[in-house]
């Protein structure tokens, strides 16, 4: 009986199921495929305002300087122009701040420290060129309220649009 009662417990040990993971045959490899295409642009990232302060009477020249960071692709030539602004009048040369009763007061934006180099719209002549590094680039803009013929109190300003030629 020893014997036999042995023998059924070695035939359970031996039916028990193995649980296991399953186990894979074969393996099939394939590609998929990933792009895209990038374009020249160039687009304005930040403009800071420029923000002549608070005066009296005009009688001497007021400097102050901003900043622009344009981002172009990486390679793009690029020229960064700044309109007349909307003050009736205004040319690139001499722009002009409005304020009350239509009042105006004139001021000039440049390229360099030196303030001998007009900055306007034209690529070549007067603008700024650089060539896109894929990353933000910044430049100056040193302006200037020259001495003039003081106009009444007020607050006055100007729009001057930017434009990117790429």
């Amino acid at each position: 009986m020893f014997k036999t009662l042995f023998r059924s417990f070695a035939v359970l040990v031996i039916v028990q199921p193995v649980v296991a993971g399953t186990a894979f045959a074969a393996t099939a490899i394939s590609n998929m495929n990933v792009r895209i295409s990038i374009v020249d642009e160039c687009k304005v990232v930040t403009a800071i305002d420029m923000d002549f302060g608070t005066t009296g009477v005009i009688d001497a020249s007021i400097d102050e300087t901003s900043t622009i960071s344009v981002h172009c692709t990486n390679g793009t030539p690029y020229t960064v122009g700044l309109g007349m602004g909307g003050g009736a009048g205004a040319t690139v040369a001499v722009r002009k701040m409005t304020g009350p009763s239509s009042a105006t007061v004139d001021y000039s934006l440049y390229r360099d420290a030196a303030h001998k180099q007009v900055w306007g719209v034209t690529p070549g002549e007067d603008t700024v060129a650089g060539t896109g590094n894929g990353s933000a680039q910044t430049m100056t803009v040193y302006g200037r309220v020259p001495a003039q013929r003081t106009p009444g109190a007020g607050a006055y300003s100007d729009i001057v649009p930017i434009t990117i030629q790429y």
